[in-house]
């Protein structure tokens, strides 16, 4: 028997929300109209649909809106899920799609539990992650124009070849030194350089403060776990915790590498079994900044002085699960890659196998924490640290 009195499906957007409702023990869903996007007005609706009280529970698909009807409806004191849309039951033959029916389609499906709810970060967590989505939007805004510039300059056969690569100060002097004939084209390669240096001040100013915001965050500690790991500097770190948020709603590392959608495809049927590409399912974020730091450990395994340095704040036992990353995910890569495997496919599995070892660290680190807090509250038997645990996985590999 289910706890709540009503499932309400919420097909919400910008300036208004499509109410539908579905009882608890049976019958169809029915409309219940369009409100206003507005907070008084969802207010008012839940007040009219629970007068005594009577607990609900409220479904609407995530999207552009974000979470704040997810906070309000569960300030007043009732459940919101906030709906995965690719993982929504959709009939291949109805062909009728209106905001009406999607509400009526999310108050049943609810009702019958057939929806997948997404994790919902907390204000602090949703600020972390908008600071780094905004440093990826800057970084994106930053190759774009030096892909700009550099493209006029090639136009006009201005080709740097004094260095290895560009952007470095000796790509800097050479910028400076650049002259054209025609007045109207120094102009435009004027500025097209303070547009790049207009772009990397934006992603010098934000780098700060995601620095300074580091130094106050709860979840610092996870961060400089992950750090322990090689390829995993503060911003690819930042971006992981972020974005992943809490990883003990995980029970393995294989449910993270299949959210993170690096696990292959599979079209299996009878006696044929076909796998494909990755799912590609879940965060994008976060498995671009694990492939980005998988190419990291196609070189052989060390011990650098910028590894200890990095490594500086994490426990023992965190540095002890990177290390063994290291080892592992190093051997692993040179070891696909000689057995011909694609150095992109070889990335991809060794992101794969990294995200377990994130999942462990960050098990470690919570574990650590809550040992300290239960020694410092003057408890005779705090929890053991994560893999010191009896019958657990003490590592993804």
């Amino acid at each position: 028997m289910s706890d709540h009195s009503k499932h309400v499906g919420l097909d919400v957007h910008k300036a208004t929300i499509a109410v539908a409702v579905a009882d608890a023990e049976r019958g169809e869903a029915r409309s219940f109209g369009t409100i206003p996007h507005a907070a008084e007005a969802v207010a008012k609706l839940v007040k009219k649909l629970s007068p005594t009280g009577e607990s609900m529970r409220f479904y609407y698909e995530a999207g552009p809106c974000g979470y704040g009807l997810h906070r309000q409806i569960t300030t007043l004191g009732h459940d919101c899920h906030v709906v995965a849309p690719s993982l929504i039951p959709r009939k291949a033959g109805d062909q009728i799609k209106t905001d009406r029916r999607d509400a009526m389609s999310l108050a049943r499906l609810g009702r019958a539990g057939e929806l997948t709810a997404v994790w919902v970060p907390d204000v602090e967590q949703e600020a972390m992650r908008d600071l780094m989505r905004c440093r990826e939007d800057a970084k994106a805004s930053q190759r774009q124009v030096r892909q700009q510039l550099l493209g006029f300059l090639l136009r006009h056969g201005r080709v740097f070849t004094e260095g290895r690569s560009n952007w470095t100060q000796i790509h800097t002097r050479w910028l400076e030194k650049q002259e054209f004939d025609q007045p109207v084209q120094q102009i435009v390669f004027a500025e097209y350089v303070n547009t790049v240096a207009a772009a990397t001040g934006r992603v010098q100013m934000i780098d700060k403060r995601i620095h300074e915001a580091l130094a106050t965050w709860s979840l610092r500690p996870v961060v400089e776990g992950y750090m322990a790991l090689r390829g995993v500097e503060t911003v690819t770190a930042m971006t992981l915790v972020a974005e992943l948020g809490d990883l003990t709603r995980f029970d393995s590392p294989r449910q993270l590498m299949s959210y993170l959608g690096l696990v292959p495809s599979e079209h299996s049927s009878g006696q044929r079994t076909r796998r494909g590409a990755i799912t590609r399912a879940g965060n994008t974020h976060a498995r671009r900044a694990l492939i980005e730091s998988a190419w990291s450990y196609q070189h052989p395994a060390r011990k650098t002085k910028h590894l200890q340095r990095k490594a500086k704040n994490a426990s023992e036992q965190v540095q002890a699960i990177a290390w063994k990353a290291q080892v592992r995910l190093c051997g692993r890569f040179r070891k696909m890659e000689a057995g011909g495997k694609t150095i992109n496919k070889v990335a991809v599995a060794t992101a794969r196998e990294l995200s377990g070892f994130i999942w462990a660290i960050y098990r470690e680190v919570i574990s650590q924490q809550r040992s300290d807090q239960a020694r410092a509250a003057g408890l005779e038997n705090p929890p053991l640290p994560y893999e010191a645990r009896p019958g657990e996985l003490r590592s993804p590999a």
